[in-house]
């Protein structure tokens, strides 16, 4: 049983924490930092929001697979 849920619980740690430390994070620190009326400000809320929107799917793509292999590892 251990080794089944090895994957899954790696699978968890990296696509969630790692992912959110990693990418992000330092996304919202740099809209936070951002001021509303600076003149890039559509280009960086644009760019943010592609980049926060495509890691986030690979967040939650990683908890569902790693969710499945836990329910896996338990019903073996």
């Amino acid at each position: 049983m251990q080794s089944k849920v090895i994957f899954p619980d790696r699978l968890y740690v990296i696509g969630m924490f790692v992912v959110t430390m990693v990418f992000n994070v330092p996304l919202n620190n740099a809209l936070a930092a951002l001021q509303p009326s600076a003149p890039e400000a559509g280009a960086v809320w644009a760019a943010y929001l592609k980049d926060w929107t495509f890691w986030n799917h690979v967040r939650m793509v990683a908890s569902v697979v790693a969710s499945g292999l836990f329910v896996a590892a338990l019903a073996s």
